[in-house]
């Protein structure tokens, strides 16, 4: 396992890349609205012994130990990431065939890149807990986390990940999400350029997204697509459900 740095699109970005068989894709994991490289905990490595897989991840501006990202954020950042930063990360990383797992805005960003002008090895997508639209319960527990991060701990918490970045990572996210602009946001008109196969995994007591999110994901890719709703997990199956997850992912690539 190795940790670098790379300069993209005027940015520095925290990264990491587990080894693995090189005959596999590399697994390309996208975080969350609050996440970053250390926030996804030891997933990465167990994923990367499950699946025999090369992973390979990073910090989007504004995470992690990435450079700040000026506030605020337009409603069209993932838009960006997906399909500009995203690409030149991926080439300067010399990443070749591969596979996204994105979670929450990362699997989000990983199905706009798919139908926009995708990598040349892109093989297939995994997201969890991904939108496509935004809903109201989504937008309740948005308003609600921004409650809790001004009246406890959480900043602090937070800034075991985020360090000095930790208000531009919240507010970043929570405050383009919580505009009235953001309601209209909504990147279903990229799902019918899909392609590679697509897995869309959500928790089934998701607190941030409806069963309706995944639905309309299978039922407008281009390509295959298969549902899971995993049962007992909230909007994190990754650390609700890892074992379920890491068996439907490494079943995923083997069919890739």
């Amino acid at each position: 396992m190795t940790d670098q740095f790379l300069d993209i699109a005027g940015a520095r970005l925290e990264c990491r890349r587990i080894a693995g068989d090189p005959g596999i894709p590399t697994l390309v994991l996208l975080h969350e609205g609050l996440g970053s490289v250390s926030m996804w905990r030891d997933f990465p490595d167990k994923l990367s012994a499950s699946a025999g897989a090369p992973v390979f991840l990073y910090s989007r501006a504004g995470y992690g130990k990435s450079s700040p990202s000026p506030l605020p954020w337009p409603t069209t950042y993932m838009h960006r990431e997906a399909l500009d930063v995203l690409p030149r990360v991926l080439d300067a990383a010399g990443i070749g065939d591969c596979v996204l797992l994105g979670h929450s805005d990362g699997g989000s960003i990983a199905l706009i890149h798919a139908g926009g002008d995708p990598h040349r090895g892109l093989k297939g997508v995994v997201t969890m807990a991904a939108h496509v639209f935004n809903e109201k319960v989504c937008v309740d527990s948005i308003a609600e986390a921004r409650v809790v991060y001004e009246k406890t701990d959480l900043r602090q918490r937070l800034m075991r990940y985020h360090g000095d970045n930790v208000d531009n990572a919240f507010r970043g996210w929570n405050d383009v999400w919580l505009s009235e602009d953001f309601w209209r946001w909504n990147i279903e008109e990229y799902l019918p350029r899909i392609t590679v196969p697509v897995l869309a995994m959500q928790g089934m007591d998701d607190e941030y997204g409806t069963e309706s999110q995944v639905d309309a994901i299978v039922r407008q890719v281009g390509g295959r697509a298969e549902k899971l709703m995993l049962p007992n997990c909230k909007h994190s199956p990754h650390r609700d459900q890892p074992a379920m997850v890491l068996e439907a992912v490494g079943r995923f690539l083997g069919a890739v």
